[in-house]
């Protein structure tokens, strides 16, 4: 749904100054349906908020808008699971904004960190993930057989560290490209952590805390790591 066609179902709930429970009701279901991300929800908090300051102006009862406002609110709050808030972020390259992810998840870890990817070529990150083992968190990396022995590959220098890697034995690639931190925040995308995908490709992470999919993609590394013993 679009800020606009959001815009016209406020204008509705509206008409009478209430947000009635009928139309409490339908504007849930709305949401219920469409499943909005939490980035769509500021959109419309943003477009509910404008709207109120609209009738602020030319409503007589302003206690009225005060609580429609409040009503309307109350409903775009995050979805939560199990009661937590979910919450999802994105991040694009070229550019730093996604190695400065990665690199503030793993100062962040506590506990555990599992790395799955294709291949890991970024000193900056792979001198974090270092930093992150000699913490004593534990990290587990899963990586493809065949981007070990490349030019600027981390791998050895990270099993030297101390770090548990373990490589696919297949004659296809390992090409996932995901993280697990503390078992609690995923994160997954195209972006395999490189130095190419940070300063020319164009590529992608999301981070999310989605209890589903963490234990989803915990499950799928737990597998691949017991296979590849």
């Amino acid at each position: 749904m679009t800020p606009q066609e959001f815009r016209s179902v406020l204008s509705q709930t509206f008409d009478d100054e209430v947000l009635t429970r009928s139309e409490r009701r339908a504007l849930s279901a709305v949401l219920k349906e469409l499943k909005p991300a939490e980035t769509e929800l500021d959109v419309y908090r943003h477009e509910a908020f404008e709207f109120a300051r609209e009738m602020l102006a030319s409503t007589p009862d302003q206690k009225k808008v005060i609580d429609w406002l409040e009503d309307v609110v109350r409903l775009l709050k995050p979805a939560r699971e199990n009661g937590k808030t979910v919450t999802t972020e994105a991040y694009f390259s070229p550019g730093d904004k996604c190695r400065n992810r990665i690199r503030s998840l793993l100062r962040q870890s506590r506990s555990s960190v599992d790395i799955c990817l294709f291949t890991i070529t970024d000193n900056e990150i792979s001198d974090i993930i270092a930093e992150t083992h000699n913490r004593r968190v534990q990290v587990r990396i899963i990586t493809d057989d065949e981007k070990v022995d490349d030019a600027g590959s981390d791998i050895q220098r990270l099993l030297q560290a101390g770090v548990e890697v373990r490589l696919d034995s297949s004659p296809y690639h390992m090409h996932h490209k995901f993280a697990l931190f503390d078992e609690s925040i995923l994160l997954c995308g195209s972006y395999n952590w490189t130095r190419s995908a940070a300063e020319k490709n164009e590529e992608n992470i999301v981070v999310l805390n989605d209890e589903h999919l963490v234990t989803r993609f915990g499950t799928v590394f737990n597998d691949l790591w017991d296979q590849y013993a």
